[in-house]
């Protein structure tokens, strides 16, 4: 399958840390390109615009020093992830700076249009766009991005209900760019089984909220240390739109657990709330993804880096023998 331009030279694992709203900042993002997978942070992680383009220079001069300090080392390039939706009034505005900064790898979410393609191609970056279903996956695609994430059932944030067995053959019926696979991924053979199922890249958020460069509570880290697969909730309640999160968080906001509505599809509708509202509401509820049954510590990139890489390649060696 194709793969951009950046993959073989700098990836150490063919992985992304997917940008986490309210979690992912530059100390993140930095430390996984630093091991040599993509780092990522959403724009609206910084609260304006000029707060945002101060980050882009700090991730710019970051990975410069990097790579002049260890100029053989596989030093992976960073993503930022734009909400390209009219409840985000920045977001021509901070396409603006990515375009300035020469931003890498743009991720689009909850809107591909080909206005930011045109843009990030402009200087030789590449667009991925995540997608729940075919659907939006065949409008990505009639848009000229370059990567499809697949947002499986399992996955936190903005998810989808779709199995990913069934999600990566559908997308790939009308998409024949780079796919990234999220849902669930908590190991290294996780990754190579969505390399198996026909995902060029993994898509891993979750596991690198416990990790010590996140921006995650610590009350957060241990919550998912203590949840399981079962105590992960789909539900429209928070945002608007369906998206995962813990239960008891969800229990202790004050929703009523017997009124929640489990299931959906994500709408683009009207019923996203305005981004301050969301940002409000995510900071006291939290989400995760069905992968915290497999979590059960808090440590750094460069530990958590080390350990894919070793399950990985264990993974890779049972399957040849």
């Amino acid at each position: 399958m194709p793969l951009p331009a950046f993959r073989a030279d700098s990836l150490s694992l063919p992985l992304i840390a997917a940008p986490m709203f309210l979690i992912s900042g530059p100390e993140l993002a930095l430390a996984c390109c630093r091991e040599g997978i993509v780092g990522s942070f959403p724009a609206l992680n910084q609260r304006t615009s000029e707060g945002f383009e101060e980050w882009l220079i700090k991730m710019n001069e970051g990975l410069c020093k990097l790579k002049e300090a260890h100029p053989e080392a596989n030093i992976a390039p960073y993503a930022v992830n734009l909400i390209v939706h009219r409840s985000n009034p920045r977001w021509l505005a901070d396409l603006e700076l990515c375009v300035k900064h020469q931003v890498p790898i743009i991720i689009t979410s909850l809107g591909a249009a080909s206005q930011v393609v045109e843009a990030v191609h402009s200087y030789g970056g590449v667009v991925f766009h995540d997608v729940t279903n075919q659907k939006h996956a065949r409008k990505a695609a009639e848009a000229g991005v370059d990567g499809v994430i697949a947002v499986s059932a399992g996955a936190g944030g903005h998810a989808g209900t779709i199995n990913p067995f069934v999600l990566v053959h559908e997308i790939r019926e009308v998409f024949d760019g780079t796919i990234l696979l999220a849902g669930g991924l908590s190991h290294g053979e996780d990754i190579l089984a969505a390399q198996a199922l026909g995902a060029d890249l993994a898509y891993m958020g979750t596991r690198f909220i416990n990790t010590t460069e996140s921006r995650a509570e610590d009350a957060y880290r241990n919550m998912i240390i203590e949840s399981e697969s079962s105590d992960i909730i789909h539900t429209p309640a928070v945002s608007g739109v369906p998206a995962s999160f813990m239960r008891q968080s969800l229990e202790a906001a004050g929703f009523d657990m017997a009124k929640l509505n489990q299931a959906g599809e994500i709408n683009y509708g009207e019923k996203l709330k305005p981004m301050d509202d969301e940002a409000k509401a995510w900071k006291t509820v939290w989400s995760a993804g069905q992968g915290v049954s497999q979590i059960n510590d808090v440590v750094s990139v460069e530990a958590l880096v080390s350990r894919l890489k070793q399950e990985y390649q264990s993974a890779r060696a049972r399957l040849c023998t």
